[in-house]
């Protein structure tokens, strides 16, 4: 989820924009901007999540959150080539297009990243992983927040690249990996694994897993019996009658 690239762009908007070349208080009019652009969205994945399913909305986000990245990386690191400002136009676009990356942003990876882990995970350990979760996305937010304007200063606008990088892996790891969980009641959600593709190999039904236990018991004791029976067989006298003398 952080990896998208989103608290970089919502904790230093106002350094952004500034660095663009707005004003101070047009910058923070910029950042308020974003952040309503934020809410708006949010609320749109409350309609649109159940309706058109969890993967699509992550991998339609995945697609408009690398397009408006990368045009603003060419934007940038081909408009303050020679300038210390973007031309006005330009830096309009590239308003328009943190808009485009938040909102897309706002209707998927936000929600989803709280929304997947809470329905995937079996009740008896949900808990724990979220707990999990919780503490990897805090961990990556300081992790971004520290780094991002180092990122910034270094890598100029291939900041934006790096982030674009990530989003692209993401959707795809979604694309090849993660199941659709619409309308499925979460205690139902442990029998998707067996159900994909790649998961199966690893996650099987209970039934089918129950059975193999049962296999796997009836198999060792058919060992032990073998043995038991050996042992006596080389001990040339039963056990009953080693219990009688």
């Amino acid at each position: 989820q952080q990896f998208t690239g989103i608290n970089a762009i919502m904790f230093y908007a106002p350094v952004i924009f500034q660095a663009l070349g707005f004003k101070s208080d047009a910058s923070l009019y910029s950042a308020v901007i974003t952040g309503a652009v934020n809410v708006v969205s949010t609320g749109v994945s409350v309609f649109a999540v159940d309706k058109f399913g969890r993967r699509i909305l992550l991998l339609e986000a995945g697609a408009q959150m690398f397009i408006a990245q990368v045009v603003i990386a060419f934007l940038l690191g081909s408009g303050l080539k020679g300038s210390a400002h973007l031309s006005h136009p330009v830096a309009i676009i590239v308003v328009l297009m943190v808009c485009t990356f938040v909102s897309a942003f706002a209707w998927s990876w936000g929600p989803m990243g709280w929304l997947i882990p809470s329905e995937i995970f079996p009740l008896e350990a949900r808990s724990t992983g979220l707990s999990i979760v919780v503490f990897a996305n805090l961990l990556v937010t300081f992790v971004v927040a520290q780094a991002f304007l180092s990122m910034l200063c270094a890598l100029q606008y291939g900041t934006f690249l790096f982030f674009a990088g990530w989003v692209l892996i993401m959707s795809s790891f979604v694309f090849l990996l993660v199941p659709e969980t619409k309308n499925i009641p979460l205690d139902a959600t442990v029998h998707i694994w067996p159900q994909h593709w790649f998961w199966k190999r690893i996650v099987k039904e209970e039934e089918e897993y129950m059975h193999e236990l049962e296999g796997g018991s009836n198999k060792t004791a058919k060992l032990d019996s073998n043995a038991f029976s050996g042992q006596d067989k080389g001990n040339g006298r039963s056990q009953i009658f080693e219990i009688g003398e």
